[in-house]
């Protein structure tokens, strides 16, 4: 929505109290999150948001009240400029360059990771209350503005945050593992000659150790144990720097037996070429929902399909510093000799690309589609950096390390996760140990730090009050005696003070 040339974002706040379903624990009531439903929203809020824990869901946002809530869910974010494929990810692109090159599909199911986005138990996605709304033309209220002189726009950006310290090598692994496994202990003194040297052992138990040993050293780098020293890299190590694009590119042979082609259609406003697939790409939703998620036939509707993963609040932005196709919400399909086998939902945004949510051919599981299709969406993130070079981030949505099968996005390395009391962005491997000792961890050691961006004053929060933008302290002056000040408060502190002074908040 626009006044003038501005654009807002308007949004209802719904709170957190009630409890509701978590879907990684089970647990029925255990899961709390704050919520907004969002009418229309800028890519640079949304920008703001996800960097305060914030995701969307459809036009729902929500976000994890992280020490309250079962299963903690922080957000991750991966430097795409700096991901190198681990030993997995390569396996996985030989595994699709093989099948397209001979045709046959691996035997067995996915061993890759499902990108499944949590949004879909993230709770109510659509207002408490009917809100069928026709957002009207919005004015400034420049008068009544001008009677609390020391409110401004805020219009001012959050700078980039600096990619933060370690890029610690790490080795690769395909599952997780359960919590409590540590590494093999050396081998005790043993009685023979020398009492400081261990036993004579056979050859045998010997190479047995080293693989349970390399094993354990795998499952130490997927968090389910503290993590160890990097080894220095060898010379052989230094020569594998092979870039991702050589990998995707060796993945797709030429005269081949498929012809695999993934296309970008912008999903809001829907592009002639969205509207075109839309059937065909909601029958594939439905089989993946019907095969994966155990769904009755009946339960993935169109307009479950369209609501979930069509709509969305952003708006189509572009920009002269952006990327050619410009912001907003797209869906990024995977064509297979003609037809679409797997779809990747995503935001394209100021600083990064957003996955929210993957879903492929049930037919292709064995393919590892989930993991196959992060690596794209990095690899795509990669080139829309040159044209907008802060787009520089492929965010994954939430890692729970609390889920041992939610543990895989830490895989894709170097990553960052979100500190849930002071917003600063930390390494993973620093978190880790943290998160090794309880689920709810503030992950900046800054003792004396806190929310910078903190909204101290919430008389400078706009609302959309019949028709009019304003200040919230012109609004409770014009409605006396309101009760709303609290949350009020509440939405301020959880949006930020960047937000508070941009974001609408609807005054009914």
């Amino acid at each position: 929505m626009a006044a003038g040339n501005k654009s807002y974002t308007i949004v209802e706040y719904f709170g957190g109290d009630d409890g509701y379903r978590c879907g990684y624990c089970k647990n029925q009531t255990g899961n709390f999150s704050h919520g907004m439903w969002s009418h229309t929203m800028t890519v640079q809020d949304y920008q703001d948001l996800i960097d305060r824990g914030w995701r969307r869901s459809g036009k729902y946002v929500y976000k994890p009240i992280m020490n309250k809530t079962c299963c903690p869910q922080y957000t991750i974010r991966c430097h795409v400029l700096k991901f190198q494929p681990s030993k997995s990810h390569k396996k996985i692109l030989k595994k699709m360059s093989k099948f397209i090159s001979n045709g046959e599909l691996p035997k067995g199911q996915d061993d890759g990771e499902p990108m499944d986005s949590v949004c879909e138990e993230a709770g109510p996605r659509e207002p408490c209350r009917p809100l069928e709304m026709k957002c009207p033309v919005v004015t400034d209220l420049k008068k009544e503005t001008a009677e609390c002189p020391d409110i401004t726009e805020g219009q001012t950006e959050v700078p980039e945050a600096a990619p933060t310290g370690s890029e610690t090598p790490r080795k690769d692994q395909e599952s997780s593992v359960p919590d409590g496994r540590t590494a093999a202990s050396a081998p005790k003194a043993g009685v023979g000659a020398d009492a400081s040297r261990p036993q004579c052992r056979k050859a045998k138990d010997l190479r047995k150790e080293r693989r349970l040993q390399k094993e354990q050293m795998r499952q130490h780098n997927d968090g389910a144990s503290p993590i160890v020293s990097p080894t220095p890299s060898t010379p052989s190590q230094t020569n594998q720097a092979k870039p991702l694009e050589d990998f995707i590119n060796d993945s797709l042979p030429e005269n081949s037996s498929h012809c695999l082609e993934v296309r970008l259609v912008r999903s809001n406003p829907p592009s002639p070429q969205f509207k075109a697939s839309f059937d065909a790409s909601y029958q594939v939703y439905k089989l993946y929902q019907m095969a994966i998620h155990k769904d009755p036939p009946d339960k993935p509707t169109e307009s479950q399909f369209r609501r979930f993963l069509c709509d969305s609040p952003l708006e189509a932005e572009y920009s002269p510093d952006g990327p050619e196709v410009g912001y907003g919400s797209f869906h990024q399909q995977y064509w297979l000799d003609g037809r679409i086998v797997a779809v990747g939902v995503i935001d394209i945004l100021p600083t990064c690309v957003s996955s929210v949510y993957l879903y492929y051919h049930p037919e292709f599981a064995s393919l590892s589609l989930g993991s196959y299709s992060a690596l794209r969406e990095i690899l795509f993130t990669r080139q829309l950096h040159k044209q907008s070079p802060k787009l520089s981030y492929y965010y994954l949505g939430f890692y729970i390390y609390s889920c041992p099968k939610m543990r895989y996005k830490g895989q894709y390395r170097p990553s960052d996760l979100l500190c849930p009391e002071t917003y600063a962005w930390v390494s993973i491997e620093r978190c880790l140990p943290q998160l090794e000792n309880s689920r709810y961890a503030r992950f900046n050691q800054d003792p004396d730090a806190g929310d910078a961006r903190l909204l101290k004053d919430v008389g400078r929060a706009l609302v959309l009050y019949r028709r009019t933008v304003m200040p919230y302290a012109v609004y409770s002056r014009k409605r006396k005696g309101s009760s709303d000040e609290a949350e009020v408060q509440q939405y301020a502190g959880l949006v930020g003070q960047d937000c508070a002074e941009r974001i609408l908040l609807y005054r009914a």
